[in-house]
Parts: structure tokens; C-alpha cells; sequence
């Protein structure tokens, strides 16, 4: 799944993304601390992973995503 980074909070390292149908979803530290960035910004295009209703990985639309 993509989306666009709506929010990021570095001090907390989490955010808000829009998906494509204009959703937005929260992701806490845990989902970001997963994946290799270090900072986001808006506008962003980035890969999720969602397990049940909760981004669990976050990384940059160009980085793979584990299976």
C-alpha cells in the first residue's frame, strides 16, 4: 500500500499519511523505527504495511517493504 507523508513529528517520529483515496492514517515510532529512514517529510510518497488497522512499516516508495 502508498500513501503521502500528511505530518511528521520527528521528536516522537510519528505522523500522518494520506492514502490515495484521501484516508489518513496514524503511524507511532514503532512503524517508522521498523524501517530504515531517519526523517520524513510532506509530500512524501511512501510503502506501508498494515497489519489489521495499524501501520505497522513505513519506508520511502522507492525501498522495498519486508514480506
Amino acid at each position: 500500500m502508498q500513501g503521502t507523508v500528511r505530518t511528521f513529528d520527528p521528536a516522537t517520529r510519528s505522523g500522518t499519511v494520506f492514502l490515495d483515496d484521501g484516508a489518513v492514517l496514524e503511524f507511532g515510532a514503532r512503524a517508522f523505527d521498523a524501517g530504515p529512514l531517519r526523517l520524513l517529510r510532506s509530500g512524501q510518497r511512501v510503502n506501508l504495511v498494515l497489519t489489521g488497522d495499524e501501520i505497522s512499516y513505513v519506508t520511502l516508495s522507492t525501498f522495498p517493504v519486508p514480506e
